[in-house]
């Protein structure tokens, strides 16, 4: 099946195009949503240099959506119809078990005319933190919830020692509460690894980030 991946540049949206790439599934392009006045993608904060890079290492067309929070749902939509005009027939997604995001996403691609798809769905979290591990993938903590991570944990990869301290603070092991995020820079679905470097902490209320370029 031809697809298009809604790619968030973080963790389990790269495992789940993994998993698709794995079934032997033909991806058409990644739908990135973009935040409009940031010029950054949502929640991941990757730049448009950075995009790029990402659809050069990975060898899938970019399809950046830009959106103000009130028309995410339509540029979002907007993306899903030109990959299907792209030859796509479904759209897949890294969700794991949290049904209002999975029923948002599941309108969003029948509105498009796409077939939804979770190869995540209702696996273990910790599972998968552990099996990206395994794989090899170079997943860079981006962003932190500074009331139950340290600040310390910005600009390193997520390597045994980081899962340990993630179940030292108790919280979900997989950053679905929105603990943390990532950015994967290198693994085996990449052509090449992410040429990078970290730039400053930034702080945002309870929230702090490093700037990856």
């Amino acid at each position: 099946m031809k697809f298009a991946m809604s790619y968030s540049c973080g963790k389990d949206s790269t495992l789940a195009l993994h998993k698709m790439l794995g079934q032997g599934h033909e991806p058409v392009c990644l739908v990135v949503m973009v935040h409009e006045e940031l010029g950054r993608s949502y929640f991941h904060g990757a730049d448009g240099d950075m995009l790029e890079r990402y659809g050069k290492a990975l060898g899938i067309p970019i399809v950046a959506c830009p959106a103000s929070g009130e028309g995410y749902r339509q540029a979002f939509e907007e993306g899903l119809a030109k990959a299907k005009a792209m030859g796509a027939e479904g759209a897949c997604f890294g969700d794991i078990d949290i049904e209002a995001n999975r029923e948002w996403e599941e309108g969003c691609a029948k509105a498009a005319g796409l077939k939804p798809c979770f190869p995540l769905w209702q696996r273990g979290r910790e599972e998968i933190v552990w099996e990206l591990i395994r794989l090899g993938y170079r997943c860079i903590i981006k962003s932190i919830d500074r009331r139950v991570l340290p600040v310390g944990l910005l600009g390193t990869v997520i390597d045994e020692a980081a899962v340990l301290a993630f179940q030292a603070a108790g919280i979900d092991v997989c950053g679905e509460n929105g603990e943390y995020h990532t950015l994967i820079v290198d693994g085996p679905i990449f052509r090449e690894p992410l040429c990078f470097e970290i730039g400053e902490v930034l702080e945002f209320g309870d929230y702090a980030a490093v700037d990856i370029r």
